[in-house]
């Protein structure tokens, strides 16, 4: 066994708590004793293999209101199609879908199920670990060397706790609620903040709450965004490189609300004129060659696009499950979404934005309404044996982009009152997909386009009782529910709703929605099955926090649901982990 898969498996019984098959005695000894990391060396070659191979865009999109139920009636997706009522009976991909999708706990999914909540408690969990080792070896090299630390060993050092950061972030968007007030989320059960490595068996965990969490994880990235380097790694697209850095740090302070820090850590990478921000825009003349999935996922995923600032190889069947089964993106949800089959001012002559017909959005079937979905999420497939036809299914996750940290930078401003500034950030958004064409695409698509302008977003984004849009609403007190001082200007109202519509549809299939309806406390429904049935999640619903793994509430940790109010809640208390290590 190599020695970082060994640190990845005692990692796994630690924070999972479920049984594992072992060597008897591999807990009895040190780690020192079971694989030595001396050197920067290995520092860095333990780093390369420490980024999480969880994805949690499915456990997301399961979860937000981007998806329905096949099996509850609605309209076709297909304009072309009578727009009359149906709906078909396809069976979920799994199980826990069907649980998922009325906001309960996936209790028929297991830590092996790829992108299951237990995929991503353990995946992210060990992760940490790794980061941990890393950290506690250049403590050791440091100290060795008389207290002096290399430049490399602080770059080093750099990634370790920034990654450490970011798993944390991710465990607690997906297993807490939103980041509130100080002391709302001092009562809301956040996620174990691990920053030693476990050299024992049994230990007491206390997964705290989510301000502390908040607070550590700002720690980690504050200390280490100023010795992110690039000199090591170079720009390498798979690791924290400095512009990734700086995109993390955009949506961490997104998140916290601290608007003035967003605008400064998205200039650091997109730059503050047209040119700038131009060329860190996804270039779509790759796609003009494109015939097969698999080519426009390669364009998708490409490290050379500047729009990509960090990607991230994950074991997923995402692709497999958004298609041909019960939940996809079908009927109104595609209206909602991809914008098909909508009137706007934006585009004419296409049921969506010339977007999504360029750069392969629309791989749906002819014959049958399985939805849409994406080639950005094409499926890579890694053999183990070929012969046998065996091995494992990966996706090549787009955790940050330039895209999408444009769109968070717009909408800090608008929510600092600079109107004209995030209006400009929502025009170059939209506008740079034409002008990022090829000569001959925008020849075939020029007659159906249309720039984005200031009276155009007034004009589709103004909502009245009388004229309702999806993404739009008249007023966006929901955010208040979060947060009392959390108000969205009146006049950025019919802004925020197309930033809303352009968010959406920029990450669908990656799961950030799910996080966006969180952290606006926006309320929304899902219908299930022929009859309709309606399952509704409010603001601050306890069920906004995804369950932890059941394989971890049996061992003893805490339930994510649970009413705010630590103190009055007998059930939220330290329980002892105990890890079976029996042969």
């Amino acid at each position: 066994m190599k020695k970082n898969n060994i640190y990845k498996v005692f990692a796994l019984a630690l924070f999972a708590g479920m049984a594992l098959t072992s060597c008897s005695d591999f807990l009895d000894k040190l780690p020192d004793e079971r694989s030595e990391i001396n050197t920067e060396n290995d520092v860095q070659e333990l780093l390369m293999t420490a980024y999480p191979d969880a994805n949690f865009a499915w456990v997301a999109e399961l979860s937000s209101d981007n998806l329905l139920d096949n099996q509850c009636p609605h309209l076709p997706s297909n304009p072309n199609k009578k727009q009359i009522i149906t709906y078909y009976n396809y069976s979920a991909y799994d199980r826990w879908d069907d649980e998922m999708f009325k906001f309960e706990d996936a209790k028929s999914a297991t830590y092996s199920s790829y992108d299951s909540p237990g995929s991503l408690w353990s995946g992210y969990y060990m992760s940490i670990a790794n980061t941990n080792y890393c950290l506690q070896a250049l403590d050791n090299i440091k100290r060795e060397n008389g207290g002096v630390e290399t430049e490399r060993g602080k770059a080093l050092r750099a990634e370790a706790q920034i990654l450490r950061a970011w798993d944390h972030f991710c465990l607690v968007n997906v297993f807490s609620q939103a980041y509130k007030t100080e002391s709302v989320s001092k009562n809301e059960i956040g996620v174990t903040y691990m920053t030693e490595p476990e050299t024992v068996s049994k230990v007491e965990y206390d997964r705290g709450n989510v301000w502390d969490t908040y607070q550590l994880i700002k720690q980690d990235l504050e200390e280490a965004l100023p010795n992110i380097s690039d000199s090591y790694i170079g720009s390498y697209k798979h690791h924290f490189n400095s512009q990734a850095a700086h995109a993390f740090a955009a949506r961490f302070y997104l998140y916290t609300r601290d608007w003035a820090k967003v605008i400064e850590h998205a200039n650091e990478v997109l730059g503050t004129d047209s040119a700038s921000v131009g060329k860190m825009m996804l270039d779509y003349t790759g796609f003009d060659d494109c015939s097969y999935l698999s080519d426009y996922a390669t364009v998708w995923q490409n490290p050379n696009q500047n729009n990509n600032l960090m990607l991230s190889i994950t074991g997923s069947l995402l692709q497999r499950r958004c298609f041909g089964y019960r939940y996809s993106l079908a009927g109104p949800k595609a209206s909602e979404v991809m914008m098909v089959r909508t009137s706007s001012g934006l585009w004419s002559g296409y049921i969506c934005p010339i977007q999504a017909v360029v750069a392969g959005m629309l791989f749906a079937s002819s014959t049958k309404d399985y939805g849409f979905f994406s080639s950005k999420i094409g499926e890579k497939f890694e053999y183990s044996d070929k012969l046998a036809g065996i091995g494992y299914p990966h996706i090549v996750q787009r955790t940050f982009t330039a895209a999408e940290l444009l769109l968070e930078r717009a909408e800090a401003k608008f929510m600092t009152g600079d109107i004209k500034g995030g209006a400009q950030d929502l025009i170059w958004y939209w506008n740079s997909c034409f002008t990022h064409l090829s000569e001959k695409t925008q020849e075939t698509y020029k007659a159906y386009w249309r720039d984005l302008t200031v009276d155009l977003i007034l004009k589709n984004y103004t909502n009245t009782e009388t004229k309702k849009r999806a993404n739009c609403f008249d007023s966006w007190d929901f955010t208040q529910t979060i947060d009392p001082t959390y108000k969205v200007p009146e006049e950025a109202i019919p802004y925020m709703n197309c930033l809303n519509e352009f968010r959406r549809f920029e990450n669908m299939f990656e799961g950030l929605r799910f996080f966006d309806l969180k952290r606006w406390g926006m309320p929304y429904t899902h219908e299930v099955g022929a009859e309709q049935e309606v399952f509704e999640l409010g603001s601050n619903d306890p069920r906004r926090a995804i369950e932890v793994p059941w394989e971890t509430i049996s061992a003893g940790l805490e339930s994510s649901r649970y009413v705010s109010g630590r103190a009055e809640n007998p059930s939220y208390s330290t329980k002892e982990l105990v890890v079976t290590t029996d042969n």
